[in-house]
């Protein structure tokens, strides 16, 4: 955990409350104000919550004022015992709380609120597994500051405002929880009283408003699982206003927007914007997942936005934002990332999807979308997508990493996949019983996308996901009338990776000639010999920018040679997998006095073999570890190349 002195926490709470009213409308924007940055001092980030109960229910009764920095409620909660010898449930609470009292089945139980942030129940009896019960939990208090906090309180044009940002270990500030990510609670109903003055915004359908004196009681209600983060409140003096996206003829969502009077008329100008966004992730993935509530934003006076599940919170309505958020709603919230190492599966398509609106909203700014995101992630040769620290704030929420690199990762994806694959394998990955309204890693997501595609993608993450950096590619290429020859050679910026592995795509232009080749990409030093009909006067790499690299050159070099190459079905590898022994053998040994180099997956040669007499060619594999290698077969016509593996 990253450790910060309390005079560089007033700096940045001085300097990211003066960025409040900034306006929104890049993606690097959104990543940088998304750190949510719980600063914690000392504190239990993590969840200590044993996972020995199943949530089912929480009933939430809030009284908040926001003119007074405090919170009084009571949470009832329904939970079914998931292991023998059930007789203590435990939530996270943080210490700076004051619990009054516990109840169970209508009598006080003892409890212990510990100062690491756990609340601690001693049931009357043992619970036996599988059975329904409940508990209330009556506490009051002013939640611990962390940063900007997950419960906070300002003010907009003078009048007071309290909302809640609990991702990713805030909801314990200021509620008793399970916080952990292994467990949605099943449904909600949030109930809250504040001045009349004030409305209350939260997750669901708002079911009631209720007068109550001076006061009224909002009721919100919430009937798809939510994680405990997603949970939110709201709470000033709101001004109220729909907007209607049709589904069908006869089924419309219901847009609604909780946003400061001060700024009704400029809201009311730029929310409608989030129709076509809907529309458009409905038409690529599956229906809005909480159709049957509603869609929202309520705006709070934080830099940035926050996914709350049915209603984003945002301090403005730029179109970046908006569309950022609202992605979420399909990953982050319907599937929600199972650890906060695999937290690209929340932040990472919900950037890309963002960039899906520029594609196909704006596509005269989606060339320098990508442009952009490439630029910020190659800023530094090194990091992976895989969060490696989930105890620092920054390190999960990197705006290059786990933003712009998990998006791009997911640009190459539907590259290497194709549309078709790509798009369906998502589909299903968020229809999926297993993940539906629930959590996923990684392993998941891969599961769908090979299951979709056919293709073995473990490489591809390797190198991609859990590895660092990216390539840099040099193209050398000559035309001699007939026959195009291309090399292409790749260094990487990272150890971690010795090659990736790509089709990469060159443009090749003239006077009424554009063509653009796709060359399999396998090894470096590669050479490829295509025909074509036309000398090519510019040639560009990866035009489309469908490949996350950096300071790539592109030659024409005369020197290449340009010969035919060898077919790759003029000889054979075998045994494949081999062992100890390789043998290779040429179909036609007209062309006498051959080469064989082994080659590892970088292109480096491991061995090499002259053969000028036999069409077969033994070649001794035991001194090279075992892994997938490339035999180049060299002759006096040309070159061909086959893969084998050594066991």
């Amino acid at each position: 955990m990253k450790k910060i002195t309390l005079s560089l926490l007033m700096l940045i709470s001085i300097a990211c409350y003066g960025q409040s009213n900034e306006i929104v409308n890049d993606p690097d924007d959104i990543a940088n104000m998304e750190c949510k940055a719980h600063l914690y001092i000392g504190q239990t980030m993590l969840s200590s919550v044993p996972d020995n109960y199943d949530l089912k229910y929480h009933r939430f009764e809030w009284v908040v004022d926001p003119n007074a920095y405090y919170i009084q409620g009571a949470i009832t909660s329904y939970f079914v015992p998931t292991t023998p010898g059930f007789g203590e449930i435990d939530f996270d609470c943080s210490h700076v709380l004051t619990v009054d009292s516990v109840v169970y089945h209508g009598s006080p139980v003892t409890f212990n609120l510990t100062a690491g942030d756990a609340l601690q129940i001693t049931l009357p009896g043992v619970i036996p597994v599988s059975t329904l019960d409940s508990i209330s939990v009556f506490y009051q208090g002013a939640p611990v500051s962390t940063g900007f906090g997950s419960f906070n309180q300002s003010t907009h044009a003078g009048t007071p405002v309290i909302w809640t940002l609990s991702e990713p270990f805030g909801a314990m500030d200021w509620w008793p929880c399970k916080q952990s990510l292994n467990d949605k609670i099943d449904s909600i109903d949030v109930i809250v009283t504040t001045p009349a003055a004030y409305r209350v915004a939260s997750n669901g359908l708002l079911i009631s408003e209720v007068p109550n004196g001076l006061n009224k009681t909002y009721h919100w209600q919430s009937h798809y699982p939510i994680a405990a983060y997603l949970v939110a409140i709201g709470v000033t003096n709101y001004a109220v206003y729909h907007n209607y996206l049709h589904l069908s003829p006869t089924d419309s969502l219901d847009i609604l927007n909780y946003v400061y009077p001060e700024n009704l008329s400029t809201a009311q100008a730029q929310t409608p914007d989030i129709l076509n966004v809907i529309a458009l992730y409905d038409s690529l993935f599956i229906l809005y997942p909480f159709s049957n509530e509603k869609y929202g934003h309520c705006q709070f006076s934080w830099g940035g936005g926050q996914e709350h599940q049915t209603m984003s919170y945002v301090i403005n309505f730029s179109h970046s934002l908006i569309a950022h958020e609202c992605a979420h709603q399909w990953f982050g919230d319907k599937v929600t990332c199972g650890s906060w190492e695999d937290i690209w599966l929340n932040e990472g398509f919900a950037t890309y999807m963002e960039g899906l609106t520029e594609e196909f909203l704006f596509p005269s700014t989606w060339y320098n979308w990508k442009l952009g995101r490439k630029n910020s992630i190659t800023s530094v040769p090194n990091g992976s997508v895989l969060c490696t620290d989930t105890n620092d704030i920054n390190r999960i929420f990197s705006g290059r990493l786990s933003y712009d690199k998990g998006g791009y990762v997911l640009h190459m994806l539907r590259w290497v996949m194709g549309d078709s694959a790509f798009f369906q394998s998502l589909r299903n990955y968020l229809n999926d019983p297993a993940l539906a309204y629930g959590y996923a890693k990684t392993p998941d997501l891969k599961n769908h996308l090979e299951a979709t595609s056919g293709l073995n993608l473990t490489t591809f993450l390797q190198q991609w996901y859990y590895h660092q950096g990216y390539p840099t590619y040099q193209v050398r290429w000559f035309y001699n009338g007939t026959n195009l020859t291309v090399k292409i050679n790749q260094t990487q910026s990272d150890p971690s990776v010795t090659f990736f592995e790509m089709p990469v795509p060159v443009r090749f232009q003239a006077a009424g000639h554009d063509t653009t080749l796709v060359f399999d990409h396998i090894f470096s030093g590669q050479v490829f010999n295509v025909s074509l009909n036309f000398n090519p006067t510019t040639v560009t790499f990866d035009p489309d920018l469908w490949i996350l690299s950096k300071n790539n050159t592109v030659v024409l070099d005369p020197l290449l040679s340009v010969n035919e190459p060898v077919s790759a079905t003029a000889f054979d590898v075998y045994p494949n997998p081999a062992t100890d022994e390789l043998i290779v053998e040429l179909k036609n040994n007209s062309a006498p006095g051959y080469e064989v180099d082994v080659m590892d997956m970088p292109g480096h040669i491991v061995i090499h073999q002259l053969n000028s007499l036999s069409p077969k060619t033994k070649i001794d594999l035991k001194h090279i570890a075992p892994g997938m290698y490339f035999i180049r077969v060299k002759t006096e016509n040309g070159v061909g190349e086959k893969r084998f593996i050594r066991m």
